[in-house]
């Protein structure tokens, strides 16, 4: 039910954008979350937008750096990421959540997808 696409390789410093497509069931009502796992390290919370987009949450770590977005005409939510360092190297996940708000933890999320692996050269 949720698919992410767009990730791949890129150099230090550079952009990527990734995609979660969802079905409308999952999608328009609730809120999306993008997580990323790096190699050997547990699963993190990167960013969260509710229902309507009126809410965002950015981990520190890529706050000012990474952008969330949606459209619930096409049930996608995006990620826009810059300046991109290899710390962001991991495979990205995008959730739906339980509910229509934006939680930071795993757990307010039912629906995982599969995974996009971004790696970032140095």
């Amino acid at each position: 039910q949720l698919q992410a696409s767009g990730g791949g390789l890129v150099q230090a410093g550079g952009s990527l954008s990734l995609s979660c497509s969802a079905s409308r069931r999952t999608s328009s009502n609730n809120g999306m979350g993008w997580f990323r796992q790096a190699p050997g390290k547990e699963r993190e919370f990167v960013a969260a937008i509710s229902w309507n987009g009126l809410s965002k949450y950015y981990a520190d770590s890529v706050k000012g750096r990474f952008t969330i977005s949606r459209d619930n005409a096409k049930n996608t939510v995006t990620l826009q990421m810059n300046s991109l360092t290899p710390e962001d190297t991991a495979v990205y996940y995008c959730a739906a959540a339980l509910g229509s708000t934006a939680p930071v933890a795993s757990s307010g999320y039912r629906y995982w997808g599969q995974g996009t692996l971004v790696t970032v050269s140095s």
